[in-house]
């Protein structure tokens, strides 16, 4: 397994007597029934791919990877007992469950043409989502069960109310759209808040990798204050003479908020500035 951390194990299969139980401290919320996946499935053709699957729990996703033609799901899951739980349920030579965090694994060493998908726990969503932006291959699609209101800033456009530097981060590595919404009912236990598959393709970036950790905290500090400008949210890190000179510069009014902007005219402030 070339993508997983060198702390990671496979986790020997055997016999177990009872359910794991589910473990609120890892924002466990299992899919019961795999309708409400379909979407997703759709959207990642995986006929004949390798999938990555992150946080496989009861297996409900996993099946339908494999119905659907997978040529393996490697398949992580951070609680031990419940990988062991996974091959006691499914039975295939295609699948290979490993105990691993969805946060650690080595995603540049994921093919452009593999799939992955997961029911992302809520806590670590985010930081899983980015962690396969920043890393993977161009071409890597993926598709994500998160909550609903995660998945409304992943992808949401200028003048939105989910759009964020999420949204402008997101944007900048890779196309996203929302697949399906999913009711607390279709999980075990159900979770107290709506979710939703959201679909995600790497594409080429507008800034070089150099570029990236200084672009990403100019986002944020644009976002900083959502109501404030985009002159009063930056001031205090490049000047309030050089934001609007900066805006100035590239038409752009000085009342101007960071909720208005799309990529392309944060790239061209970020380089601007």
């Amino acid at each position: 397994m070339p993508f997983v951390s060198a702390g990671s194990s496979l986790v020997p299969c055997g016999p177990v007597s009872r359910v794991p139980p589910l473990r609120k401290a890892l924002g466990q919320h299992h899919l019961r029934h795999p309708g409400s996946a379909i979407p997703a499935i759709d959207f990642l053709d995986v006929a004949g791919r390798s999938v990555v699957e992150i946080g496989p729990g009861g297996g409900v996703l996993t099946r339908l990877l494999l119905e659907r033609g997978a040529s393996r799901v490697i398949a992580c899951e951070l609680d031990p007992l419940w990988t062991l739980e996974l091959r006691r349920r499914i039975a295939d030579p295609r699948l290979a469950p490993v105990t691993a965090d969805g946060c650690d694994l080595r995603y540049e060493k994921v093919l452009a043409s593999t799939r992955i998908a997961g029911n992302l726990p809520y806590n670590a969503a985010t930081r899983i989502i980015l962690a396969v932006l920043e890393r993977a291959a161009l071409g890597v699609r993926s598709a994500f069960l998160v909550q609903r209101e995660v998945a409304d800033r992943l992808t949401a456009s200028p003048g939105e109310s989910g759009y964020g530097g999420l949204s402008v981060l997101v944007a900048a590595r890779a196309s996203a759209r929302r697949l399906a919404i999913v009711r607390p009912g279709s999980f075990v236990p159900a979770p107290a808040v709506t979710s939703a598959f959201v679909g995600l393709e790497r594409c080429a970036s507008p800034l070089d990798e150099a570029e990236w950790s200084r672009f990403a905290n100019f986002v944020r500090a644009a976002f900083r204050q959502r109501r404030k400008t985009l002159v009063n949210n930056l001031r205090p890190s490049v000047g309030r003479p050089a934001v609007e000179a900066a805006l100035s510069a590239l038409d752009l009014p000085s009342s101007a908020r960071a909720e208005s902007l799309c990529l392309p005219e944060f790239v061209a402030l970020f380089r601007e500035l």
